[in-house]
């Protein structure tokens, strides 16, 4: 397995708008649709990543909380199904029931919005405000799958300050996991 960062979108940026299928739901959602007032979460995550595992049991806490608060929160898994049938959609919304996902969980099958939000690892986190400018990327918290229990902090400072209205640190770390698992173009062939 290797590692990858995240790329550091810059902060201010407005969220690329996307519709996708809703692999629990079954249903065509956009970010039009879901966005919340108070902040909205976007992070691509997996079925299979290590990373993603290890912070599942307290991710799922974190938005159960958050969304009392008007947080909304949004997976997105990028990765092709045609080389990780693992991570296609029939598996992501039994996935979602297992692991008790209290919010959507997207599948991008073009991969066009993971690169428009410039995505590159499993987990990543966008937080987004009100207007949908971005107040946070990066991790979830310093643990990684072995040391330590997984507990948010990074992503929970981020929205304790944005649901108090106090400025978010511009001091973000970026996350780190598995890549996102991209289509093979005829252009990748050449190389």
């Amino acid at each position: 397995m290797s590692i990858v960062y995240s790329n550091m979108m810059e902060l201010g940026t407005k969220a690329p708008d996307f519709t996708l299928l809703d692999t629990v739901s079954d249903e065509t959602i956009s970010l039009k649709d879901l966005k919340s007032d108070s902040a909205t979460v976007v992070m691509f995550i997996c079925n299979h990543c290590p990373f993603v595992v290890h912070i599942n049991p307290r991710l799922s806490e974190i938005a159960k909380t958050y969304k009392e608060n008007g947080v909304q929160f949004i997976a997105i898994s990028s990765n092709d199904a045609d080389t990780h049938p693992q991570d296609g959609p029939d598996h992501m919304a039994i996935h979602a029931k297992k692991e008790g996902y209290t919010f959507p969980y997207l599948y991008d099958e073009t991969q066009e919005v993971g690169k428009a939000y410039g995505a590159e690892c499993t987990p990543d986190f966008f937080v987004f405000d009100g207007d949908l400018n971005c107040t946070y990327r990066g991790r979830f918290d310093a643990t990684r799958p072995g040391s330590g229990i997984a507990n948010g902090q990074d992503l929970k400072n981020a929205l304790d300050a944005m649901l108090t209205r106090k400025e978010v640190s511009e001091f973000q770390s970026p996350s780190m996991g598995c890549n996102i698992k991209w289509k093979q173009t005829d252009t990748d062939e050449l190389i």
